[in-house]
């Protein structure tokens, strides 16, 4: 869900960023698209693989997590999210050039739009920053928590990550706490309590949880700054250079990534591949399209859906199977983000 990610741009943390995850833009940013709209269902199907791939990358952590350390992962994992977006990238550039050159006739093309804007300065190291803290820090905090806790767990603690979101904007930013806030909070962490003391499986392990939590601390903390950075660069470009930063920065890993690649067996090795282009890359570009089509809390709503599919995936692909207690717990939290963040 690891909410770009947050693979996702998210329209706030997502359970996975991998995946997780950014912010949608407010209702006052964003542009009426009714003319030229594409059919309903390719919006609605570019969502549910959103949702889909966000949610199996909790199960490719868990299943990868036994034959790669978490920094190695995060690295493979990123390796493979920025050669896939670059080549994205590139292919767009491209034809964004052959667009041009075909209007403009015998004309020389013009530079894309995309190309000109790259950002420079304080604003490309804010993008750096943000790609550290979001595919570098959130990742191997997610990765070190699923070697100690379940995929289901892992996804509905950092899913509480909307509600520190919302918390320091008014800690921080000096927005209203109101009073549906305030119980949404109280009632999103009863259920991180209630999982925290059932385990999510029947097995506790606090060091798991805190992790976990910690992960969901660093996709909040992504999320705040990229709220900002989105109005000055375009969420595509963005993602894509915070993949390249997020690559750079988990690059002393690479010894450990060398040594466990030749250990690794070849579902290992697949599942790290994976989570890199699918939840990242893929994932990131189809939210990205979901976001430019439908409102705020459309995208919001959606985002809801990744732990309960994460816990059917983890259920059925790794026997993981939760507690009753702790169902009721994520039930709990899933209630406690939605009533929060409900406009």
């Amino acid at each position: 869900m690891t909410r770009q990610h947050s693979p996702e741009i998210p329209a706030h943390p997502p359970v996975e960023s991998g995946t997780a995850p950014p912010a949608a833009p407010s209702s006052a940013q964003e542009p009426s698209r009714r003319a030229g709209r594409p059919p309903s269902w390719t919006i609605v199907c570019a969502a549910g693989i959103t949702v889909l791939l966000w949610a199996s990358a909790f199960v490719g952590i868990r299943s990868a997590g036994h034959d790669f350390s978490p920094g190695a992962m995060a690295l493979g994992r990123m390796v493979a999210a920025a050669l896939t977006l670059s080549v994205f990238a590139a292919v767009a550039a491209a034809s964004a050039r052959r667009g041009a050159a075909g209007r403009a006739g015998s004309a020389p093309a013009a530079q894309p739009a995309s190309l000109r804007a790259l950002p420079r300065g304080r604003l490309l190291g804010l993008i750096g920053l943000w790609g550290v803290v979001w595919f570098g820090g959130y990742n191997v905090a997610l990765n070190a928590a699923e070697r100690l806790v379940d995929a289901g767990t892992a996804a509905l603690l950092v899913a509480t990550a909307p509600i520190l979101v919302a918390v320091t904007a008014v800690a921080v930013l000096g927005e209203r706490l109101t009073r549906r806030l305030g119980i949404g909070v109280a009632i999103a962490f009863a259920g991180v309590a209630l999982i925290a003391v059932t385990g999510f499986t029947g097995q506790v392990d606090a060091v798991g949880v805190a992790l976990a939590v910690l992960s969901a601390v660093l996709y909040a903390s992504a999320v705040l700054l990229q709220k900002r950075l989105l109005a000055r660069v375009e969420a595509v470009t963005m993602t894509w250079l915070g993949t390249l930063a997020g690559t750079a920065a988990l690059l002393p890993f690479l010894p450990a990534l060398i040594g466990e690649l030749a250990a690794a067996p070849a579902g290992s090795l697949a599942a790290v591949l994976y989570l890199g282009v699918f939840p990242t890359a893929i994932g990131f570009l189809t939210w990205g399209y979901v976001l430019s089509h439908w409102t705020a809390g459309r995208t919001i709503a959606a985002t809801y859906l990744v732990p309960p599919v994460t816990v059917a995936l983890s259920w059925t692909l790794l026997g993981e199977v939760p507690a009753a207690l702790a169902l009721l717990g994520g039930a709990l939290c899933l209630a406690g983000v939605v009533l929060a963040t409900r406009r």
